[in-house]
């Protein structure tokens, strides 16, 4: 996985987008308490890893460009016999160049100096504020250290500049190994939610439901999932971030899961409902049947030069003209839809994109600030609802 030169394409092409005389600061996510001395699962921060692939915690990536020359840094945690038997293996300094490609290696204890030597001469900083305080210190710290030190020679960054708007654009337009791993991701969902299908019956728990989704996933090659899985039965299905997951399914309650998993850091995102008895009533029929219709008009117009917006104001109609149609809705379907009378039943978007991250990076308007324009690489989830 570390050695796949997706990776290196991913740095040349960002070190092509990056400013003359600058440098981009990438830190690892941090490593969270869960309570006394364990720790929560530790997942790589996005952009770190679609750069590298580099899954240690405490570390950085470092990217400099300056006069035609450019460099991938690495800042690693060092080797250490005693932690790597109680924690693991650690690639350490070593590791980082060897298998990772990194053109120079450090160890943390040296994060400080290695960044005041990598800023020197650098008149931009592309970091993310906001989201490491930590390391927002470090890198405001460098600021405040280059203007102190402009009377003694060249000055140092003058400027922070947010990489969002090169990583995360690179991020939503997919390469060829993002798809792939999309793809992989989506058929084990698609394999757990046949399972739990197959295996839910009255009397069972939803937690007992889960198990059988996240027993699938592991089995199948999933290390996470890709967010918590909503398993809701019954009333439970209309709370739209439900996770207690711990209610008894009813013979005539419908259940709905919305799960994905993670293959090699790129997640799915599927909700599907079905009848716990396996068997729908007709009312229950007809509401997923319009959500069915919804979803496959929205499907149809996921192409190339349709906008964002397209896909989810034509599940709006779809759906509005369903409820008409089976009485819950009076009026006329544009009045209805005008006037958002829609939204007591169906309160959210149709979809978000999707990646790395489940509600995965880029902006979904243009600078104008319309609607923005689907292209090849994009990927966005269709998951219209009634909510009765």
């Amino acid at each position: 996985m570390a050695q796949d030169p997706i990776y290196a394409a991913r740095r040349d092409t960002f070190f092509g987008l990056m400013p003359e005389d600058s440098i981009a600061i990438f830190p690892s996510a941090p490593v969270r308490a869960r309570n006394n001395d364990v720790d929560h699962e530790f997942r790589q921060h996005s952009d770190l890893f679609y750069l590298s692939g580099f899954p240690e915690p405490e570390s950085v990536v470092i990217m400099s460009r300056q006069g035609g020359e450019k460099t991938f840094g690495m800042v690693v945690r060092a080797r250490d016999k005693e932690r790597e038997i109680w924690d693991g293996k650690r690639y350490g300094v070593e590791g980082a160049k060897s298998e990772f490609g990194a053109d120079e290696a450090f160890t943390v204890t040296e994060l400080t100096a290695t960044l005041q030597k990598a800023v020197e001469g650098k008149r931009t900083i592309l970091y993310a504020l906001g989201a490491n305080t930590d390391m927002d210190e470090r890198v405001l710290g460098l600021i405040t250290r280059a203007r102190r030190m402009k009377r003694k020679g060249p000055g140092g960054p003058i400027r922070v500049y947010d990489p969002a708007e090169l990583v995360h654009e690179m991020r939503l337009k997919k390469d060829e190994a993002g798809l792939t791993r999309m793809q992989r991701a989506a058929d084990i969902t698609a394999e757990a939610h046949n399972a739990a299908m197959r295996a839910t019956s009255p009397g069972m728990t939803e937690r007992q439901v889960q198990a059988v989704i996240e027993g699938t996933f592991r089995i199948l090659g999933s290390a996470r999932n890709g967010y918590p899985c909503i398993v809701a039965g019954g009333d439970n299905a209309t709370i739209l971030h439900y996770n207690e997951n711990d209610q008894p399914l009813s013979d005539g309650d419908l259940l709905l899961i919305d799960a994905g998993a993670e293959y090699d850091y790129y997640t799915a995102d599927v909700t599907r409902t079905f009848p716990v008895s396996g068997t729908f009533t007709q009312a229950q029929r007809e509401i997923y049947e319009i959500v069915l219709d919804a979803q496959l008009a929205s499907i149809d117009l996921c192409r190339p030069g349709n906008t964002f917006d397209s896909v989810h104001d034509i599940s709006v109609k779809v759906l509005t003209e369903g409820l008409v149609r089976v009485g819950l809705l009076e009026g006329d379907v544009d009045e209805l839809i005008e006037s958002g009378a829609y939204k007591r039943y169906y309160m959210h978007r149709t979809g978000h994109w999707i990646g790395m991250d489940v509600h995965d990076v880029g902006e979904y308007f243009d600078e104008a600030g319309s609607s923005r324009l689907l292209a090849p690489g994009m990927a966005l989830t269709v998951e219209p609802g009634l909510y009765i």
